[in-house]
């Protein structure tokens, strides 16, 4: 048997249980009754118990005998007993109003925002570290929430979002602009830098700063170019280019791939800096509005522990300290890629300027 949503006579929506093939259909206030009749083995008792008359029990029973296509009860001198048909009937309904009580507790407690599942997605860098900061965080103050967490691009996160399939995402205007959707808020969080990935023996590795045009002739590690505008495209219009040659790579680990093998070079976002691998250095471009923007992304009624990440990812933002070392390039055992003090701004508290804020959180690039 299944539960399904019926409209009853007066047309509002019922729960019912369904026999599987559309044929039977039994409404869980019915089958409730059933229950109660069972257990006191009077239809009066069950009368006083439910608060219903002797005679609304009478017909209620009378109408469900007949949508189960016989007695359900034996009538005695003396009460009532459940029959073989009754029986079986009476099994199914004491498992479906235990689902349905349980399924009732956890609405409660997840609403209070005591518990229950949370459904979380964010694009890839975002899980490098700040995620996994902000959910660090979550565990310690609701450790009885349980983290359902995915990865996705930010149009498929919003549009999930919008379904009902996830409570909270993490998004961002990278590479193409932040999508919208209908029942669907964004908050901004911070801005975070994008870097130039470069294999450790290019000629400009050793550069603090990065002149885009530099890099008119490379191919670029893309996931999306051509079929709509990117950061990548205005940026080197700006510079007065257009890339020489576009390698569609959409994971970072072939991104870096490609790049360590001196194949091209990629655009990386100041999140992922600490998973860049050792044959590679991070530099800074010179066109200040390579940058994206990233967002927390909520359904319009968002659940309390949904609030309560969102207030935990500020929080990792703001405790973000950028990977140590020198603009210029590591030795090759120094553990780590060369990377500049990489830029994620938060965005203004309330009562500040957008421009402190971005002061207070961008790091000066070493001499």
């Amino acid at each position: 048997m299944r539960r399904a949503n019926v409209s009853g006579p007066d047309g509002d929506a019922r729960e019912v249980l369904d026999g599987g093939g559309g044929e039977t259909v039994f409404e869980i206030d019915a089958l409730r009754l059933l229950v109660t009749v069972a257990e006191t083995g009077s239809f009066t008792h069950a009368a006083v118990r439910l608060d219903y008359t002797q005679s609304a029990v009478s017909r209620r029973i009378a109408a469900l005998e007949q949508q189960a296509r016989g007695p359900l009860f034996e009538r005695l001198p003396r009460g009532v007993r459940l029959n073989p048909a009754g029986r079986v009937l009476h099994r199914h309904a004491l498992e479906v109003l235990d689902r349905m009580a349980r399924a009732e507790r956890e609405l409660a407690v997840l609403h209070a925002g005591h518990g229950g599942l949370l459904h979380v997605g964010a694009f890839a860098t975002a899980h490098i570290e700040v995620v996994p900061a902000a959910l660090r965080g979550l565990r310690r103050t609701r450790p009885d929430v349980e983290v359902v967490a995915v990865e996705g691009p930010t149009g498929t996160l919003v549009r999930r979002l919008a379904e009902g399939a996830l409570d909270f995402a993490v998004v961002s205007d990278y590479p193409s602009g932040l999508p919208s959707a209908d029942g669907v808020t964004t908050t901004e969080l911070c801005e975070d830098e994008l870097l130039v990935a470069l294999p450790r023996e290019h000629r400009l590795a050793g550069s603090a700063v990065v002149g885009l045009r530099g890099l008119r002739d490379e191919a670029w590690l893309q996931s999306a170019y051509g079929d709509r505008p990117t950061t990548l495209a205005d940026a080197c219009a700006r510079a007065g280019f257009a890339p020489r040659k576009i390698i569609r790579i959409a994971e970072w680990a072939g991104k870096f791939g490609y790049v360590a093998a001196g194949l091209g070079v990629a655009l990386v976002p100041s999140l992922a800096a600490r998973a860049v691998p050792d044959g590679l250095v991070l530099r800074r471009l010179d066109d200040p509005s390579l940058r994206r923007t990233v967002h927390v992304a909520l359904p319009a009624d968002p659940l309390p522990a949904a609030l309560e990440l969102r207030e935990s990812l500020r929080e990792a933002v703001r405790r973000r300290t950028p990977p140590a070392g020198p603009a210029g390039p590591r030795p090759a055992d120094g553990g780590g890629p060369g990377v500049p003090a990489p830029s994620l701004t938060r965005s203004p508290a309330a009562g500040t300027s957008p421009s402190a804020a971005c002061r207070g959180g961008t790091p000066p690039v070493p001499p």
